[in-house]
């Protein structure tokens, strides 16, 4: 006897996040764990698998829309005893808690693993790490002070992964390179003139490739003190305990004790772009900075994308910024984008929300493309293309399955709090284990994984984790938003502080930003918040620590912060959620 259930939107990390495709319709029969719709937010895309097997009766969701957990999919009608879906949650009227980094979606049934090759292995170890970026050259190190015989696995050739070689390192040098450009502008109107900047992109891509080299060139000084071993070449499972690594002088086989997966991930790339033309960017050829095109199409308006954009502005660009959600960085509150989305509108060819590309093709005067949505651009023919609409993670490209490591159709690897596999022996981190896909993160996850390998009792229990982007101004966001706080139901209260009455922003004529923080009104206890302004990415640290820490909006109040510094209004906005600021005048409520 049939009966219906809902199929649910699981515990995904984050709200809001966009459905960017839908992958059934009303009738279709679909298996269990097969996807029902895709997921985007401005780091990854992830699929949503169904919870059981079934034919879908009625879809309740459609592309555009915004989905939290709880959030009603599809009502699939099923076989009699198929497992219920995933309750919606309920808001509780206790302090709420930052969300920690989400499970990875649900992964398919665990492969059968395949037998020991019978090979003769070149490199034996206690443990292998594949992938050298931060969080596998972390969990690399970290277990080899342990005393772990180690060796690390990278397929480029130097130290670092994406993030230190074409990722997080090479971007923010030339965000900064950009940033002067922009100061030195603006000093016109205090009286100090430097005159039009000189480009000489030469001498540009070496500074970028100095500051890369000069921190890859430190790890493998550090790989050869502590006696990690390294190969270079892409690296897969061929069983349990057996990893063939195709390198320049042939296949190595490496057998191992344990394993740690630190794979990453790679740009998404939509099939609507020609990706043989060289003009097609992604985030690694927009590093590369093979020259600056006249007129850029940025598609996609997350931190990567918009962290190119202000680059290649500063440095002479016509850009166009497209984005299929109705707000820039959809992870962050809209008040905290404004000031950024003004300060872009003088320096962009324009920014189009709700709108999206539906067809690029390669001429040879450009990339022509075309849109569909609510802001069409007068543009249509382009220099260069950078697609920038997420990452997905590599777990599909390692040979998991050999090794009996349970992987979802998109890639990701379920872990548990001590960073573990379904097979015991092989754990994973970073970006393949889920959201958010942020360095800084992975290397958290990495001490966990070496320290459990080494013997140690080790979990990951983060609270919270930072995000940042690096635009001009700069964002910066941890713990509950206030739209969060909102959907959810939750009791909260914010402490604003605006930039315009700082005097250190004021000094450096940068009074656009403001510092908020948002607090639980029942124990008073900071719970989230948001920067926004020059800096914004070095000072959300404090207000990740007083989270974790359990701090009181007293607490932070009354801890004295240095003055005239942009630090200070970190302590200023808790002054104005507890009532006693002094710098602003805000009128009692009767």
């Amino acid at each position: 006897m049939a009966n219906t259930i809902e199929v649910k939107v699981p515990d995904i990390g984050h709200d809001n996040v966009p459905v960017i495709e839908v992958l059934v319709k009303a009738g279709d029969t679909v298996e269990k764990e097969q996807s029902l719709i895709t997921l985007e937010s401005d780091k990854a895309t992830m699929e949503v698998p169904s919870s059981a097997a079934g034919v879908v009766k009625e879809l309740k969701l459609k592309v555009g829309d915004e989905v939290s957990e709880g959030a009603v999919i599809v009502v699939l009608e099923v076989a009699g005893g198929a497992a219920a879906a995933t309750p919606a949650p309920t808001p509780k009227a206790e302090a709420p808690k930052a969300a920690a980094p989400a499970p990875a979606p649900a992964a398919s049934p665990a492969p059968t693993a395949a037998g020991a090759s019978g090979r003769t292995p070149d490199v034996e170890c206690k443990l292998v790490v594949l992938g050298s970026g931060p969080g596998g050259y972390t969990a690399a190190f970290r277990a080899a002070d342990l005393g772990v015989d180690t060796v690390l696995v990278e397929r480029y050739a130097s130290l670092g992964g994406v993030c230190l070689n074409v990722g997080c390192i090479p971007s923010k040098a030339l965000l900064h390179a950009a940033a002067v450009i922009d100061e030195a502008e603006a000093m016109a109107a205090h009286g100090v003139s430097f005159g039009a900047p000189k480009l000489d992109l030469d001498k540009l891509r070496g500074f970028k490739e100095k500051v890369v080299g000069q921190l890859t060139g430190g790890l493998a000084g550090m790989a050869k003190a502590r006696k990690v071993r390294t190969v270079q070449g892409t690296g897969t499972f061929v069983s349990p305990n057996e990893l063939e690594v195709q390198t320049n002088d042939g296949v190595k086989l490496i057998r191992f004790e344990n394993a740690i997966i630190a794979a990453g991930s790679q740009s998404v790339k939509l099939g609507m772009f020609p990706w043989d033309d060289e003009r097609i960017l992604d985030s690694t050829r927009a590093l590369e900075m093979k020259d600056v095109p006249k007129k850029l199409l940025v598609v996609g308006g997350g931190i990567i994308g918009l962290e190119m954009a202000t680059v290649y502005a500063a440095l002479g660009s016509e850009v166009t910024v497209v984005e299929f959600m109705d707000q820039i960085i959809p992870g962050a509150d809209a008040d905290l984008i404004k000031p950024l989305a003004k300060r872009l509108g003088s320096r962009l060819k324009g920014i189009h929300l709700k709108t999206k590309v539906i067809s690029a093709k390669a001429t040879k005067k450009g990339i022509e493309v075309g849109y569909e949505g609510d802001s069409i651009p007068e543009t249509t023919l382009f220099d260069r293309v950078l697609v920038s609409v997420g990452r997905s993670p590599n777990g599909g490209k390692i040979g998991a399955e050999k090794a009996g490591v349970a992987v979802t159709d998109r890639g990701f690897i379920n872990v548990d709090t001590q960073m573990r596999t379904n097979v015991p022996h092989i754990y994973a981190i970073g970006d393949l284990v889920g959201q958010p896909m942020l360095a800084h993160k992975a290397t958290h996850e990495a001490h966990v994984a070496a320290e459990v390998v080494a013997g140690l009792k080790s979990h990951f229990d983060a609270r919270v984790i930072p995000s940042v982007a690096f635009t001009n101004p700069e964002i910066a966001w941890v713990g509950v938003t206030e739209r969060e706080a909102k959907e959810k139901g939750l009791k909260v209260g914010v402490g604003k502080f605006p930039w315009a009455a700082s005097g250190r922003a004021i000094g450096i004529d940068r009074t656009e930003g403001f510092t908020k923080l948002i607090f639980d009104e029942e124990t008073h206890r900071i719970v989230g918040g948001g920067i926004v302004g020059v800096n914004a990415g070095d000072l959300i640290s404090e207000l990740a620590l007083a989270i974790e820490m359990g701090s009181e909006a007293a607490d932070i109040a009354l801890t004295i912060h240095p003055h005239p510094t942009l630090g200070e209004s970190v302590g200023m906005a808790a002054e104005v959620y507890e009532g006693t600021i002094t710098d602003l005048y805000i009128p009692k409520k009767k």
